[in-house]
């Protein structure tokens, strides 16, 4: 099935900069240049927040991974820190020089991220709301800035054609990649914190290895790509385009999946939920779209081992309530057995899992010396053609 759009949100005034989902799905974050933060409800007819503090455009949101917070950047040079209810109460965070592109949270919530066109990646305690350190060795604006799954590692994108990747600990750039030919937009982590993607101006997607720091594949597009975002599979990446279009890319398989065409006008931003069932984008024709992603059915049942264990928990419950309190030790006994046999059962799934990831690792390695051996292959014919050419020519004359 293709992805469809499920639900459509006005009520910006101005392009739409930055979208993100809440941890439960029950919320929607948007950005605009209108200066606003929108809380969208996902259940029908609830009501929207607008969120008024920012005095300039606002360039990005995300929501903390426990959903309780929003974080905000903006062209006002600030960061704030909202808590999405009606009140829609917020805290400022100063440091920044410039404009703030980019927030984005630790995954263990504790840690805030931001880039800046002052150059600057500035990391911040999210509780004690405190400015930590500044990583600056860009020589232009910083786009985009994440941490890694684990925490461990920065990946920042700037208009200095470059994506670097940095070490939390001891603060220092370990990696800066300069394949790319233009501004990069946007860069996040594969969410096995072992592959980076980039997007930008010069129309493609990168995606690189940071254990070996080397290129993995490279998409080649016809307009900029302005936002991307990992399915939580790993499987699929999602790009949003000023062409308007939004384009599904299938990791696996390394090729282009879905081009949609929702909005009028570039697309700005684009966003997976946390479970990738639902993807949200928004654009400069002020419009919030939220589509249904519809082609994880098939590795759904490889992700989720607990349906499994859940659907049998189920016919239990009701064996053992037709039996009434008379066997009531027995049932406790097998309860346990199963639970045993369960555990076994997922802790072989996830050995099985990890087998297959390290498969596909080693096959996109392979794959990945293959292209090069061509390309070498196909420069060498280059030059075998060109030499011939001049010897005819020689001759001719």
């Amino acid at each position: 099935e293709d992805p469809s759009l499920e639900r459509h949100f006005k009520g910006h005034r101005d392009a739409v900069t930055s979208v993100d989902f809440s941890r439960a799905k029950k919320q929607l974050a948007s950005g605009s240049m209108d200066s606003c933060l929108m809380i969208w409800s996902m259940k029908p007819q609830m009501r929207a927040y607008r969120f008024l503090g920012h005095k300039d455009a606002v360039l990005c949101v995300q929501f903390s991974p426990s959903g309780h917070l929003v974080a905000s950047g903006s062209r006002d040079k600030t960061v704030r820190l909202w808590v999405p209810s009606v009140k829609g109460e917020s805290t400022v965070f100063k440091a920044h020089t410039g404009t703030v592109r980019s927030v984005h949270f630790s995954s263990d919530g504790q840690s805030l991220v931001t880039a800046s066109d002052d150059k600057t990646i500035k990391v911040w305690t999210v509780h004690r709301q405190k400015f930590l350190f500044s990583l600056s060795q860009h020589i232009n604006w910083v786009r985009c800035a994440r941490f890694s799954p684990d925490g461990r590692l920065i990946v920042s994108s700037s208009d200095d054609k470059t994506v670097k990747l940095w070490d939390k600990t001891s603060r220092e750039c370990i990696h800066s990649f300069c394949e790319h030919g233009g501004f990069v937009n946007h860069v996040d982590f594969h969410p096995s914190g072992n592959c980076i993607a980039a997007g930008g101006t010069d129309s493609t997607v990168k995606l690189w290895d940071v254990r070996m720091n080397r290129l993995l594949q490279h998409y080649q597009g016809n307009s900029v790509v302005n936002s991307l975002s990992f399915h939580p599979s790993g499987n699929y990446l999602i790009t949003a385009s000023s062409d308007s279009t939004l384009k599904i890319l299938d990791l696996l398989e390394g090729r282009l999946l879905y081009t949609l065409h929702g909005h009028q006008g570039p697309a700005t931003c684009v966003a997976f939920s946390r479970d990738g069932d639902l993807f949200a984008s928004g654009g400069s024709d002020e419009q919030v779209m939220v589509w249904k992603t519809n082609f994880d059915a098939d590795y759904g049942d490889v992700v989720k081992p607990q349906k499994y264990s859940s659907s049998v928990d189920g016919t239990h419950g009701t064996g053992s309530e037709m039996d009434g309190g008379i066997h009531h030790k027995k049932t406790k006994t097998q309860d346990s057995v199963r639970t045993h046999e369960q555990q076994e059962e997922e802790t072989s799934l996830a050995n099985t899992l990890e087998h297959i990831m390290g498969q596909l690792d080693v096959l996109t390695q392979t794959v990945s010396i293959l292209e090069q051996r061509l390309t070498l292959t196909e420069d060498k014919l280059k030059e075998c053609l060109e030499t011939q050419q001049k010897i005819l020519q020689n001759k001719t004359n």
